[in-house]
């Protein structure tokens, strides 16, 4: 980043409108088609050829990763078991020198494994955890969840704790009526949810037929021009159509104007808003849904001030996109607009760069870059993936300044089975970088599948054989999964907050410390 030296105080931009303004763009002048359109003005073919390469890199990655795809298909439709394994090495050359423990005694005789079933369709989850830390064994901790209730089972417990979703808002709601509503929930669902999708297919096709087709038709068909061109990418000189697409100031600000006059009526839009903002919440879904509400009705006065603020804003050259076209695919792109809340204040956004899919190689080439009266910065992003004979050799780059992160990746696939060997890596000036390291293999073989999965670090101070994470996983299609439904059930959620503290203090603290000096007195120190 370059600041400027000439003294000027900078004044606030609202983020706000060029939040909304720049969302908005990425609509109108990138990927708004979602829809098939049939006539060939040069509207429908600039539309149509973003649609076209989305859908090709969408179909390369399916063809690409076509057994782990179906595997997870099958994990989500069907009942599944899997079986994780984790496990580490460490040989550090030091440790030895001088007095004291050896870490590598404690971290190379400890395993985790879990044992997990799913039933996505049911909505049922089972997990059991065993491991050996250090030679210290524990076993015999269960979960069970639906989207209704809870089901913990541990080791020192006679009984299983159980908590039913609709048990919670009450029980909070009594340790501190300040804070909680009584409403609140666990929020189970949320994970038989994310196995569908981040967003429901209903939802998609409603933003897409209420917003992006409603953006195409607002478009002016006079906003568009072709003509033939020649441009050169990735050392190939291509004859395409070239598209311009340019909105004048006015022109923008009516679109965005109706768009957002349509956003802020819309409830169906604000209930897949506040979906989605409570579907990212689980975790923490005991407090914040008066927060959800709050930033609910942040977003209503955000649109509300969008629109007074769009009146006065700047766009003193309107929007330019432009894309060069080959075989109904876009081969290169040049963007810009230039926006502010007053001449004195613009903001210059620039997308420019090339690509070229083809069956066997995937090539990108970006410049994203921004610019105003006080500083100025670029971000570039490429990328070259190369998949042929069913053997990949990939990388990826981002770049800004002196700051890089960068993927470098080889891959074979054979009989079902993928060995890869894939680097990530960071340059920075100032600690040196380094570079996470994620080799493996993984067979998929009909209703079966394993795995074979080493992580390890390198750095200027760390070598990658010092340390690696090492996984196992084995997982098959079965016809039933286990419950955790014993009699001996302890129901916390119908109990007192007085009742669940006596609880604790007289019966799971003390069985919790026998256990433990148990399974400590049975030599799990003498590693």
């Amino acid at each position: 980043m370059e600041e400027s030296t000439n003294g000027k105080q900078k004044k606030g931009v609202s983020k706000g409108i060029i939040a909304l303004i720049v969302g908005a763009i990425v609509l109108v002048g990138g990927s708004a088609a979602a829809f098939m359109l049939l006539n060939a003005s040069p509207k429908a073919s600039y539309f149509l050829a973003e649609k076209n390469t989305i859908e090709y890199v969408m179909e390369q990655f399916e063809n690409r990763y076509e057994p782990e795809l179906s595997w997870y298909e099958k994990t989500q439709t069907g009942k599944s078991a899997s079986t994780l394994e984790l496990s580490a090495a460490y040989n550090d050359p030091q440790a030895n020198v001088g007095y004291g423990l050896d870490p590598a005694m404690f971290i190379n005789n400890s395993s985790i494994t879990i044992d997990a079933q799913t039933d996505m369709e049911n909505n049922q989850l089972y997990a059991g955890l065993t491991a050996n830390i250090g030679g210290m064994e524990i076993n015999d901790i269960q979960l069970y969840l639906t989207e209704e209730k809870l089901l913990l089972g541990l080791p020192f417990l006679e009984e299983v704790i159980q908590m039913n979703d609709e048990d919670l808002g009450p029980l909070l709601y009594e340790v501190d009526p300040y804070m909680f509503t009584g409403d609140e929930k666990l929020g189970l669902e949320t994970i038989f949810e994310s196995a569908e999708g981040v967003v429901p297919e209903e939802d998609i096709e409603y933003l897409e037929e209420e917003y992006l087709q409603f953006i195409y038709e607002a478009l002016p068909e006079e906003a568009f021009t072709s003509s033939n061109d020649t441009v050169d990418v990735n050392g190939e000189s291509i004859n395409s159509e070239k598209i311009t697409l340019h909105l004048t100031e006015q022109e923008l600000k009516d679109i965005l104007t109706t768009v957002l006059d349509k956003m802020e009526k819309d409830e169906r839009l604000k209930e897949i808003i506040k979906d989605q903002m409570t579907a990212q919440q689980f975790g923490s879904s005991v407090y914040m849904d008066d927060e959800i509400e709050l930033l609910m009705a942040d977003f209503e006065t955000a649109i509300s001030e969008a629109k007074q603020e769009l009146a006065t804003f700047q766009i003193p050259n309107g929007l330019t996109s432009i894309i060069w076209i080959d075989d109904n695919r876009v081969v290169q792109r040049d963007f810009v607009i230039e926006l502010g809340p007053s001449t004195d204040e613009l903001v210059m956004l620039s997308v420019k760069g090339s690509q070229l899919f083809t069956d066997n190689n995937q090539f990108f080439n970006y410049d994203l870059a921004f610019s105003d009266s006080y500083e100025e910065g670029s971000m570039n992003i490429s990328g070259d993936l190369n998949w042929d004979n069913n053997q990949a050799t990939d990388f990826i780059s981002l770049t800004v300044d002196d700051f890089a992160i960068t993927y470098d990746g080889q891959e074979t696939l054979e009989d079902g089975t993928r060995d890869f060997n894939r680097t990530f890596s960071l340059r920075e000036p100032m600690s040196g970088g380094g570079s996470l390291i994620w080799s493996g293999n993984a067979t998929y073989d009909n209703d079966q599948m394993n795995s074979e999965h080493s992580l390890s670090l390198e750095t200027p101070d760390f070598s990658q054989d010092m340390f690696s994470l090492n996984i196992l996983t084995d997982g098959r299609i079965i016809d039933s999964i286990e419950t955790l439904e014993p009699e001996n059930v302890k129901d916390i959620g119908s109990m007192s907050a007085a009742e669940i503290q006596e609880y604790v203090e007289y019966e799971v603290t003390p069985s919790f410390q026998q256990w433990l000096f148990g399974i400590m007195a049975g030599g799990a120190m003498g590693f």
